[in-house]
C-alpha cells in the first residue's frame, strides 16, 4: 500500500513538474519570437531609414533624420550629431535635440566626452553620468535636463578618417547595452556614407552658386553653347545687351546662329572653330549686329573671345562666348580714367558725351613746377631724369585723384590739374588746398628716400586759384583734348611762376581763399598784379606746406611779419624794418621777411609816389 502511495505521488510530481516545463518552454519560446520580430522590425526600420537618408542629398534634413532615427532605434531621449569643422578645428551641430531651430553648438575638437571620442575613435558607454568626472554637470543645470547614460561613437567615412561625433542621451529604462553600440555602430557606418554625399553635393552647390553669382556679377556678356550650337546659358550682362533681360527664353535654347547667325557671319566661323577644331577665337573692336528685338540698341562695339569646352574626359561640349561692350560709355571711361578720378568718370557717364562739349564754371586750377628742371636734369643724365619723373609724377597724380581732382595735362616737368570740372563740387578750393599740402609732405618723403640714396632732392612750387573758367573738348578734328583755359587758368600759372620770386612752396590767391570751407594757418604774402593785367590780387602762403619744426616759434615769426607788412603798407618803412628785422631775427630763413626787409631799405632810399597803393607788380612771367 505504501509503495503504491509512492507511485502515485511520484506519477503526480512527475506530472506536475511536465506541466510546469511545458508552460516555461512556451513562454521562453513566445519571449525569443517576440524578441526575434523586436529585431526584425527594428532591422526593417533600420533598412528603411538607411534606404530613406541615402535619397537624402541636403545636409541639414539629412541630419535631422539620422538624429530622429537614432534616438528611435536606441529607444533615447535625444540625440546630437557633431561634424568636424576641420578649418576651426571644432565640432558642430546645427542638429541637437532639446535645443532651439537653428541654434548651432561649436566646442573645439578635444574638449568634453564627443571630443574625446573624436581624438580617440573609442566608444564611450557612461550608465552614470554624474559619476564620471569627464561629465559637464554645468550644462545640465543651465539647460533645466537631467543627464542620466550617454553613449557617444565616433562616425568615420568609407576611407576611415573622423568626420564627427554621434552621442545619444538617457536610454529608456536603464543605461545603453552592447546591443545599443553595435546597432549605433552599424548605423553610424551608412550615416557616414550619406553625410559624405550630402556633404559632396553641398560643396558642389556651393562652387555652382558661386560660379553663377560670379557670371551675375561680370560687366561682360557670357554665352554658353552647347556641342550643337544652342544657347544653353546666358548672364545678365549678356541679355541687357541682346535686349532681352526680361525674355531670357528669347536666346536660351535657340541655335545661336537663328539669334545672331545672320548678321553676324564673323561670329559664326569663330564658334564653328571653337566647336570643330577646338581652338579659340577672339575678335577685337568687332561690330556686333544685334537682334531686331534690341531695338534702338541696333549694333555694339565689342571685344569677342570664343574658347572651347571640353568635359573632363577631354570630349568637346561646347563652347563660351565672351562678349566686352566697348561701345561709347566704355571708351569714354577707360579713357576719362587716365586723367581724373573713378566718381567723375562715371558722372560723365550719366551726363552724356555732350558733358564734355563746352561749360564755364567755378573751378580751382593748380600748377606745379619742379624748381631748375632743366639744370637739374643735365646733372643727372637723360635715363636718371625719365625715372625721377615717372616717380614724381606717380604720387603727385595719385594725391590729385585721391582728392577729387582731375589731372589736365604735363608741360614737361609741370603738372596742371583741375578741382571742379567738369562738374562743380561744394569742396572744391578745400580739396585744392589739401592736394597742394600733401603733395609737399609726400614731396619731403621722397627726398628723404633721394638723398639717403645720394641723389639730388626735388624742390618744387605751386600756385592755386579759383576762378570761372572754360572747360570742353578743344582742338583739330584729328585731335581733340579735355582741358579748362581762361583768366583764372593764366593767373594760377602765373601764381607758381611768383613762388620763385617770394621764396614760398605754395601761394594761393584770395579768390580760393575766400571758397575754403576750412581753417588752415595762411600768411598774406603781397598785393600782386601779374604781367598782363591791370587789377591787384592778394595772395596768400599756406604754412601748412612746411613741415612741423621747419619753422622754429612760428607764431612769433608770424607776428612779426604780420606787424611788419601793416607798417609796410603804411609806408612806415623804419617802423616795417624794425618788425622785420624781429622776424628774421627768429628765424633768419624767413624769405618773405628777407623779401620786405630788402622793398624797406629800397623805399627809405627812394621814396615811393604819394599815392602808392602798396601794390607790387610782376614785370616777368
Amino acid at each position: 500500500m505504501n509503495e503504491l502511495y509512492i507511485i502515485l505521488i511520484s506519477a503526480g510530481a512527475i506530472a506536475v513538474f511536465a506541466a510546469i516545463w511545458f508552460l516555461f518552454r512556451r513562454q521562453v519560446r513566445d519571449l525569443v519570437n517576440e524578441q526575434l520580430s523586436q529585431v526584425r522590425r527594428q532591422e526593417s526600420k533600420m533598412l528603411e531609414v538607411t534606404t530613406a537618408i541615402s535619397a537624402e542629398i541636403q545636409l541639414l534634413p539629412l541630419l535631422e533624420k539620422i538624429m530622429l532615427t537614432v534616438t528611435d532605434i536606441l529607444d533615447a531621449d535625444r540625440s546630437t550629431l557633431f561634424l568636424l569643422d576641420s578649418k576651426a578645428n571644432e565640432l558642430w551641430s546645427h542638429v541637437a535635440q532639446g535645443m532651439g531651430d537653428g541654434q548651432q553648438i561649436r566646442i573645439p575638437a578635444n574638449a568634453g566626452i564627443a571630443g574625446s571620442v573624436f581624438q580617440s575613435g573609442n566608444t564611450v558607454n557612461i550608465k552614470d553620468a554624474y559619476s564620471d568626472s569627464r561629465f559637464n554637470k554645468a550644462i545640465d543645470k543651465k539647460t533645466g535636463y537631467k543627464t542620466r547614460s550617454i553613449l557617444c561613437m565616433q562616425m568615420r567615412n568609407k576611407g576611415g578618417n573622423a568626420i564627427g561625433v554621434c552621442q545619444v542621451l538617457n536610454k529608456a529604462g536603464g543605461p545603453f547595452a552592447e546591443i545599443d553600440e553595435k546597432r549605433l555602430e552599424a548605423f553610424s557606418a551608412q550615416a557616414a556614407i550619406a553625410i559624405e554625399n550630402a556633404q559632396l553635393f553641398e560643396e558642389v552647390n556651393n562652387v555652382k552658386n558661386y560660379n553663377e553669382a560670379i557670371l551675375e556679377s561680370m560687366s561682360n556678356g557670357v554665352i554658353t553653347l552647347d556641342a550643337e550650337g544652342q544657347i544653353a546659358k546666358a548672364n545678365s550682362a549678356a541679355l541687357r545687351l541682346m535686349g532681352c533681360t526680361e525674355q531670357p527664353d528669347k536666346l536660351v535654347g535657340h541655335a545661336v546662329t537663328e539669334i545672331l547667325g545672320a548678321a553676324n557671319q564673323w561670329l559664326v566661323d569663330g564658334i564653328d572653330k571653337a566647336l570643330k577644331s577646338g581652338k579659340r577665337d577672339e575678335a577685337l573692336d568687332a561690330q556686333l549686329l544685334l537682334p531686331e528685338w534690341a531695338g534702338t540698341q541696333g549694333v555694339a562695339s565689342v571685344n569677342v573671345m570664343i574658347l572651347p569646352l571640353t568635359n573632363h574626359k577631354g570630349i568637346r561640349i561646347g563652347c563660351l562666348i565672351v562678349i566686352e561692350d566697348i561701345t561709347t560709355e566704355k571708351r569714354l571711361r577707360s579713357t576719362m580714367a587716365r586723367y581724373m578720378t573713378k566718381e567723375v568718370a562715371d558722372k560723365l557717364l550719366e551726363e552724356g558725351e555732350e558733358a564734355l562739349g563746352g561749360s564755364l564754371q567755378e573751378a580751382t586750377v593748380l600748377f606745379s613746377d619742379i624748381r631748375a628742371f632743366t639744370n637739374l636734369s643735365e646733372r643727372i643724365g637723360p635715363q636718371e631724369t625719365v625715372a625721377m619723373l615717372n616717380d614724381y609724377f606717380t604720387i603727385m597724380v595719385d594725391l590729385i585723384m585721391t582728392n577729387q581732382g582731375i589731372l589736365d595735362k604735363y608741360i614737361g616737368d609741370a603738372i596742371m590739374a583741375v578741382f571742379g570740372a567738369p562738374f562743380s563740387g561744394t569742396d572744391d578750393a578745400d580739396n585744392a588746398v589739401r592736394t597742394a599740402i600733401e603733395m609737399f609732405q609726400a614731396l619731403d618723403v621722397l627726398n628723404s628716400q633721394r638723398l639717403a640714396e645720394n641723389k639730388e632732392p626735388i624742390r618744387i612750387g605751386i600756385g592755386l586759384n579759383t576762378d570761372k573758367i572754360l572747360s570742353g573738348n578743344i582742338g583739330s578734328e584729328r585731335r581733340m583734348d579735355y582741358t579748362v583755359i581762361g583768366d583764372g587758368v593764366n593767373l594760377a600759372a602765373r601764381l607758381e611762376s611768383a613762388t620763385k620770386t617770394y621764396g614760398t612752396r605754395l601761394l594761393l590767391s584770395e579768390f580760393t581763399v575766400k571758397d575754403l570751407k576750412q581753417s588752415y594757418q595762411l600768411r598774406e604774402v603781397d598785393r600782386l598784379v601779374v604781367k598782363g593785367k591791370e587789377k591787384a590780387v592778394t595772395i596768400y602762403e599756406a604754412m601748412e606746406t612746411y613741415r612741423e619744426g621747419a619753422i622754429p616759434h612760428l607764431e612769433a615769426v608770424l607776428a612779426a611779419y604780420t606787424e611788419g607788412l601793416k607798417f609796410y603798407r603804411d609806408q612806415s618803412f623804419q617802423s616795417a624794418l624794425t618788425s622785420f628785422d624781429k622776424a628774421l631775427n627768429i628765424h633768419p630763413g624767413d624769405s618773405l621777411s628777407k623779401l620786405y626787409h630788402s622793398r624797406c631799405n629800397y623805399f627809405l632810399e627812394t621814396p615811393p609816389p604819394s599815392d602808392w597803393d602798396g601794390v607790387w607788380r610782376m614785370k616777368t612771367k
